[in-house]
């Protein structure tokens, strides 16, 4: 190999720096006892030369991988795709590559990827779900954090969105637009998820002396039945022109339900929100800004959920303790759906 395309070595790095190899080792890999000056003085003479340490040399000297495994059991990757990619760049900044493995609801076949990480010897592993339903531990020798699907167990590190912050932005905003009647249309009537919202709306809207009229609404999370809602809210007198006392917003647990209901309202000749205001939750685009008009809706922040979680995971890796449920508050995003056109 000519000396023009030879790697560049610790040895040069040391050279240009004025130190010895093994400083130059110490201060790469942020060990030992160095003035900053000189830990400065390397890093300045290896980005000149562009030196990038052998990933096994590094593997060896730490006793640690520089991997982690990605665990989703998510086969769509509606919710669990943002949180893969957040927490993929913030351990790409620290330097770490990710493993991606996807079990796709089958028990065998995550049993299969756990042992396949844990053979790799990951320094740690993050499990994702595309729900936020509690979920069996994973059995791992290495540090494990759950992000948006949180572990059973509560002494587990599990980062999940705030719900119920996130329902209580809905009703204020909905207080300050003048909006006092409130309908609530839900997905599953047995999921987490279901539940932390409709009874977070509830207590908000008390809280705000703003009335949740009728029943919930519950039913499966699809366009079909944000529909048949609004025919069942219809039916009970609580819209439309023969209503006496119509709500003024609906509040839906989805974007995908509030996709279907505010169809539904269209082609009753009702208008959102001159006639009624609607709400979604996810601020998932596809649905959210394709609805006509565009959804006020929440955004959990999935990216930023996925950054945390590799966060912790990195910071256990360095030795701080991981231990029980941190949750991530919301974004509300207003749009034409609360607000109309002017």
């Amino acid at each position: 190999m000519s000396e023009q395309h030879r790697p560049v070595r610790i040895v040069d790095v040391a050279a240009l720096a004025g130190v010895s190899p093994g400083t130059v080792s110490k201060a790469l890999n942020n060990n030992g006892l160095l003035k900053d000056s000189t830990r400065d003085r390397v890093r300045e003479a290896a980005d000149k030369l562009g030196f990038v340490p052998h990933a096994g040399a590094r593997s060896l000297h730490s006793r640690r991988t520089f991997t982690v495994g990605l665990l989703s059991t998510d086969n769509a990757g509606r919710f669990s795709l943002p949180v893969v990619l957040g927490a993929e760049n913030a351990l790409l900044a620290g330097q770490v590559s990710a493993l991606l493995a996807t079990a796709r609801h089958d028990p065998v076949r995550e049993q299969h990827h756990i042992r396949t990480l844990v053979s790799r010897r990951v320094d740690g592993i993050i499990v994702t779900g595309r729900t936020t339903e509690p979920r069996a531990p994973i059995e791992a020798l290495a540090p494990v954090v759950y992000a948006f699907a949180p572990s059973t167990d509560p002494e587990d590190a599990s980062v999940v969105p705030d719900d119920a912050t996130g329902m209580r932005q809905i009703v204020d905003h909905l207080r300050t637009l003048g909006h006092r009647r409130l309908a609530y249309v839900g997905g599953r009537e047995d999921q987490r998820s279901s539940k932390v919202r409709h009874e977070a709306t509830q207590t908000a809207a008390a809280e705000q002396g703003m009335e949740l009229v009728g029943p919930p609404r519950f039913g499966e999370w699809s366009e079909r039945w944000g529909r048949h809602a609004v025919d069942m809210l219809v039916a009970d007198g609580l819209l439309g022109p023969e209503s006496a006392e119509p709500v003024d917003a609906v509040v839906f647990a989805s974007d995908q339900l509030a996709r279907g209901g505010t169809d539904r309202l269209r082609e009753r000749g009702l208008r959102i929100p001159e006639d009624v205001a609607v709400t979604g939750y996810d601020d998932w685009q596809v649905m959210s800004l394709a609805s006509r008009p565009p959804l006020t809706t929440v955004d959990m922040r999935l990216e930023t959920l996925g950054q945390r979680a590799a966060e912790l995971l990195l910071a256990a890796l360095d030795g701080e303790p991981l231990h029980g449920t941190e949750m991530l508050a919301p974004r509300l995003v207003v749009r034409e759906s609360t607000l109309g056109t002017s």
